[in-house]
C-alpha cells in the first residue's frame, strides 16, 4: 500500500558491547490462519516442503526410500498457508498475514529466502502455469477500499508474476493483477495442458440474502411467538434464490421485496497462457465454502472440496414448536464435480438420516467433515481428500464419485494421528501419501498398500498448550457431533466467520432476564432476550478477549450464572449448550473440555487493518474522520461521539467496545444489542459508497449490522439519525477511517522487506528504516518487535533488535550491531547473504529472531537442529 512517508536510511551504527543479554520468554500469538496448500514435493519428488504455519517456517524434508529425513528449516513470513515448489531448487511461500511471497533457493550458498514479493490482503494459494510454467499465480483479498471507483468490481484478485522477470522493485512487478467479482478467493488448479488456471471464491455465498424488517413490514411465517405464548419481535428473514423466484424456507415467492441479484459466481477459469492472463468463464452452484481443488489428469475433470450451508432453514433447537431446525444440519460436506460445463455437487455424508435426532454410531464413523486439500492419482481413478474434522483421509474412486454412486464407509478412509489433517501430497513412486496434521503441527506417512500411517514426525511448534489442548474442539466434527458432520468450525471457519446470517432462535426457548450493564437503556425499551432473535451475521472467534458478554446481544454472558457479565471467559463457556442445540451433539462438552476451549479460542487475535498504512500514519480523510469520531456529538438528543459508544482505546485493549449494551428508543423495532466492535468492518464490504439503496447484482447476500442487512455505511449512519454538522464530507472522511479501523496488531506487524542483490536498494532502506521506527514505538502501545533472518557465511543467521537500537545476533559471543554494519555484511557477502526483516508481534521478537526454542540458549550457538544451518 502507498506510504504516506518514507523515512531516512539509518545512519550508520556499531558498537561493540560485552556481557551478557537477558533472554526474556517470548509470547506467542495466535493467529489461527486457514492452511491451503501446505506441502508440495519437489519435481524429482526428493524433497518435501512444508510450512510451519505456528513457527513461521517451511521444513524441508529428504525423501527417502524408508521415509523422511529432516533436512533444514527455512525462516519465511508470518503465517505461511501455501507452498509450490517452481523447479528442484525454487519454491514459493504465501505467507497469509505478512501479504506477501517469500521465493526460496538451493543452490550452493544454501538454502534461503532470496525475495520477498508484496501482494494483497491475506493471500492463500499459489500455482505455477502459463508459458513454460513460469507465471505465479496467487490469490488475495481485495480490500483496500480506498481504490477510484470504478475499479473494483470484487474483493478477489488474482496476482500474476512472471517469475522470470519480477523487476527490481522492492515490491516486485506483477505482471498483471485480475479482479474478480466475487468474495474474497482462496483456492486454485491448473488444467493438465497448464495454459488455464482455475481460482474460486473462498465464502462464494448461499444464494441467500436477507430481508431487513422494515421491508418485510412483519410479515413472518409461523410461529410468531415461542413455546410459551409470548410474541417474538419483528425481525428479517433471509430467503434463499432457486433458480427463478427468492423464497423463504416455507416455499413463499418474495422476490418483490428482493432488489439485488447474486450472480453466485463461484469458479472462475482464467486464460494462463495470454498476453496478459484474464478471466474468460465462470462456474456458479459449486458451494458455499470452498476450499480447495483438484483436476482429474485424464478426464480434465475439476473437484471442489467445500460445504454447503443450510443457513436458509430456520432455528436451532428440537424444532417442534418452530416446524424446522438447523441442529445436527448445519452445513453439508461436499466435493463438487464440474465436468465440461454441468456441475455436480456430491454430498459426502448422504448415508446421514436428518430426520432422526442423535445420529448413530456407525453414521459418525461413516461421516468426513471439512474436506480440505486433495491429491489425485496418476490414472485419474483414485481421488484422496484430507477430511480436516474427522482426522482421516477419505479415499473416492472418481467414477462413482462422478456419478455418485459411491456408498460413504469408514471402510474407505485411512486415519491419521495427530488430528486436523490440511494437506495431502501423493507420492506415486513410493506408494505413499504425506499428511500435515494441523491440530499437532506434523507429518504423517502414509503407506497406501496397507493404508496404514507408518511414521509421525512432530515439527518444532511454538504454540502454548493452550492452544493445542483447546483447538480441537472448535474442529473435532467426530467428537462434537453425534452424526460427525459438524463443529464449530463449520460456521466459524478456521475461527473466523462465514459470511452468513443465520436464523438461530429457537421457538421452544424461553425468554430470559438480560443481566448486562447498559450504556444506555431507556425505560420503554424491553430488554430481555426473547429466544427468537431473528437473523444474525456469524461473528469471528477473532478478539473476544477482553470485550465482556459475547454473541449480538450479549446473550452469552457469565452473569446468567451469577458470575462478572464482564468475564468473557465465563460468557464463552456459555456456549457450551450449543453442541446439542445447534451441532448436534447429545451432550455438552465436560467443564473441563469447555475451559480448554475457552482457553484456546479466547487467544485468537485479528490482524492488522490492511487499510492503514505501514508507519501507522493517515490519510487526511482519515484523520478528519477519526477526529469526527472521538470528538463531535453526532448523536442528536445524547450529544454522544461516536466513541462514547463504540469505545477506541488500544491501551486498555477496546476496539470499538467496552462490553457494555445499549437500547434504542427512536427505533423501539430494532433489538437491543451488546455495542460491536468495528475491527472487520473493512471485511465485510463489497459495494461503492454511493448514494441511494442497494440493487443489482452483488459478490455477496450479507453485508453490515447485526442481521447482514446494512450494505453501505452511509445507509447505516443514516438508520441511526446522526447528524453531521460538517456536512456529508465529515460523513465521508468518518467512513474512511472506520474502513481503517485498528486492531490488536499494528499495521507493521507481519510487515517484511529482503535486502538482496537485484533490488532496488534506496527503496529497501527506506522501508526498513519504516520497520526500524514502527519497533522503537511504545506509546501509546508497542507496535512491534523487529527480527532479522538470513545466511551469513554458510550459516543460516538470526538477529532481533533491542530497545537501544542495535541487533542482538542469535550467538552470545558476538557484540550488538547497527543496521548498516549488518546490511554492509549481507551486501558485501556475495550471492547466498541476503536478509530478510520482517517486523513480529510485540514481544515475540526473542523467539522468532534468535531463541526459537526459549531455552535461554540463543540459536546460534545451540546448533543446527535449532537454528536450520543445515546445507540444502
Amino acid at each position: 500500500m502507498p506510504m504516506k512517508k518514507l523515512l531516512a536510511i539509518p545512519s550508520l551504527l556499531l558498537f561493540i558491547i560485552t556481557g551478557s543479554t537477558v533472554i526474556q520468554a517470548a509470547s506467542f500469538t495466535t493467529f489461527e490462519s486457514g492452511q491451503v496448500r501446505p506441502m508440495a514435493l519437489s519435481p524429482d519428488g526428493q524433497r518435501l516442503f512444508v510450512v510451519n504455519t505456528p513457527d513461521n517456517r517451511v521444513e524441508v524434508f529428504r525423501v527417502t526410500g524408508s521415509g523422511l529425513v529432516p533436512l533444514t528449516s527455512v525462516p519465511v513470513g508470518m503465517e505461511p498457508v501455501a507452498v509450490a515448489s517452481r523447479s528442484n531448487n525454487e519454491v514459493w511461500v504465501v505467507n497469509h498475514l505478512s501479504d506477501n511471497v517469500s521465493i526460496i533457493k538451493t543452490n550452493a550458498a544454501g538454502t534461503r529466502v532470496v525475495r520477498t514479493l508484496q501482494v494483497g490482503d491475506e493471500p492463500r494459494d499459489i500455482v505455477f502455469a502459463g508459458p513454460g510454467g513460469n507465471r505465479a499465480f496467487i490469490t488475495a483479498a481485495n480490500r483496500n477500499l480506498n481504490r477510484p471507483a470504478g475499479s473494483q468490481i470484487g474483493n478477489a484478485d488474482i496476482w500474476v508474476f512472471d517469475a522470470n522477470n519480477l523487476g527490481n522493485s522492492l515490491e516486485g512487478d506483477p505482471l498483471s493483477v485480475i479482479n474478480l467479482f466475487t468474495d474474497v478467493p482462496r483456492g486454485l488448479a491448473v488444467s493438465n495442458d497448464g495454459n488455464t488456471v482455475y481460482a474460486a471464491s473462498f465464502h462464494s455465498g448461499s444464494l441467500t440474502t436477507i430481508i431487513d424488517p422494515k421491508t418485510l413490514g412483519g410479515d413472518l411465517p409461523p410461529p410468531t411467538d415461542n413455546v410459551d405464548g409470548v410474541r417474538a419481535p419483528p425481525v428479517g428473514l433471509i430467503v434463499k434464490f432457486d433458480g427463478a423466484a427468492w423464497r423463504d424456507d416455507t416455499g413463499r415467492d418474495l422476490s418483490h421485496l428482493v432488489d439485488i441479484s447474486l450472480p453466485d459466481n463461484d469458479l472462475f477459469v482464467i486464460d494462463a497462457a495470454a498476453a496478459v492472463p484474464a478471466e474468460t468463464a465462470s462456474f456458479s452452484g459449486v458451494g458455499t465454502t470452498l476450499f480447495n481443488m483438484a483436476v482429474n489428469p485424464v478426464s480434465g475433470e475439476i473437484y471442489v472440496s467445500n460445504l454447503e450451508a443450510q443457513n436458509h432453514v430456520r432455528f436451532e433447537g428440537p424444532g417442534i414448536h418452530g416446524g424446522s431446525t438447523v441442529r445436527g444440519h448445519i452445513s453439508e460436506n461436499s466435493i463438487t464435480v464440474i465436468d465440461g460445463n454441468q456441475v455436480s455437487r456430491r454430498h459426502l455424508n448422504k448415508h446421514i438420516d436428518f430426520n432422526t435426532f442423535p445420529g448413530t454410531a456407525q453414521e459418525n464413523a461413516d461421516s468426513l467433515a471439512f474436506p480440505l486439500e486433495m491429491a489425485i492419482s496418476s490414472d485419474g481413478d483414485t481421488l484422496y481428500v484430507a477430511a480436516f474434522g474427522s482426522s482421516k483421509i477419505g479415499v473416492f474412486d472418481t467414477a462413482t464419485l462422478g456419478d455418485d454412486s459411491f456408498t460413504p464407509s469408514e471402510n474407505n478412509h485411512i486415519g491419521v494421528s495427530g488430528g486436523g489433517p490440511a494437506g495431502v501430497v501423493l507420492d506415486e513412486a513410493r506408494n505413499r501419501l504425506y499428511v500435515l496434521t494441523r491440530f499437532d503441527n506434523s507429518v504423517s506417512v502414509i503407506d497406501l498398500v496397507t493404508s496404514q500411517e507408518t511414521a509421525h514426525l512432530a515439527m518444532h511448534n511454538p504454540e502454548p498448550a493452550s492452544v493445542t489442548n483447546g483447538r480441537k474442539f472448535l474442529y473435532d466434527a467426530r467428537y462434537t457431533s453425534s452424526r460427525g458432520n459438524a463443529a464449530c468450525a463449520t460456521c466459524h471457519i478456521f475461527g473466523d466467520k462465514d459470511e452468513l446470517a443465520w436464523d438461530l432462535g429457537d421457538p421452544d426457548g424461553s425468554v430470559a432476564t438480560n443481566p448486562n450493564p447498559f450504556r444506555i437503556q431507556e425505560p420503554e425499551v424491553d430488554i430481555n432476550f426473547h429466544p427468537m432473535k431473528g437473523p444474525m451475521t456469524t461473528q469471528s472467534f477473532r478478539g473476544m478477549a477482553n470485550h465482556g458478554p459475547l454473541h449480538w446481544r450479549g446473550d452469552r454472558t457469565a452473569a446468567s450464572n451469577g458470575g462478572d457479565a464482564m468475564d468473557e471467559n465465563g460468557a464463552f463457556r456459555e456456549f457450551n449448550g450449543a453442541f446439542e442445540g445447534l451441532i448436534g451433539r447429545t451432550a455438552p462438552l465436560t467443564e473441563q473440555e469447555m475451559q480448554a476451549f475457552a482457553d484456546f479460542a479466547l487467544q485468537i487475535t485479528y490482524p492488522p487493518n490492511p487499510n492503514i498504512n505501514i508507519d501507522n500514519s493517515m490519510t487526511p480523510a482519515q484523520a478528519d474522520g477519526r477526529n469526527t469520531y472521538m470528538t463531535v456529538p453526532v448523536e442528536v438528543g445524547t450529544g454522544f461521539t461516536c466513541n462514547d459508544c463504540h469505545v477506541l482505546d488500544e491501551v486498555q485493549g477496546f476496539f470499538g467496545t467496552d462490553g457494555l449494551s445499549v437500547t434504542r428508543a427512536r427505533a423501539p423495532d430494532s433489538p437491543v444489542l451488546k455495542i460491536a466492535h468495528i475491527r472487520n468492518i473493512y471485511t465485510k464490504m463489497s459495494v461503492p459508497e454511493s448514494p441511494g439503496g442497494l440493487t443489482g447484482p452483488q459478490a455477496r447476500g450479507f453485508f453490515l449490522s447485526h442481521d447482514g442487512s446494512q450494505a453501505k455505511l452511509s445507509r447505516f449512519l443514516e438508520s441511526q439519525g446522526f447528524n453531521f454538522p460538517g456536512g456529508q464530507q465529515q460523513q465521508i472522511n468518518l467512513i474512511s477511517f472506520l474502513r481503517a479501523f485498528p486492531s490488536e496488531m499494528a499495521p507493521a506487524v507481519g510487515q517484511q522487506v529482503t535486502l538482496a542483490p537485484g533490488v532496488d536498494l534506496a527503496s529497501t532502506y527506506q522501508r526498513i528504516g519504516v520497520l526500524i521506527e514502527r519497533a522503537g514505538v511504545t506509546v501509546p502501545r508497542e507496535e512491534c518487535d523487529l527480527i532479522v533472518k538470513g545466511r551469513l557465511n554458510g550459516e543460516q543467521r538470526g538477529w532481533v533488535r533491542l530497545a537501544n537500537g542495535l541487533f542482538r545476533s542469535d550467538r552470545q559471543s558476538e557484540s550488538l550491531i547497527g543496521i548498516r554494519a549488518l546490511g554492509a555484511q549481507a551486501l558485501g557477502g556475495g550471492p547466498g547473504q541476503e536478509l530478510t526483516f520482517t517486523c513480529v508481534p510485540p514481544g515475540s521478537g526473542l523467539r522468532m529472531g534468535i531463541d526459537r526454542d526459549e531455552d535461554g540458549i540463543l540459536d546460534g550457538d545451540e546448533g543446527a537442529a535449532i537454528a536450520g544451518r543445515n546445507p540444502g
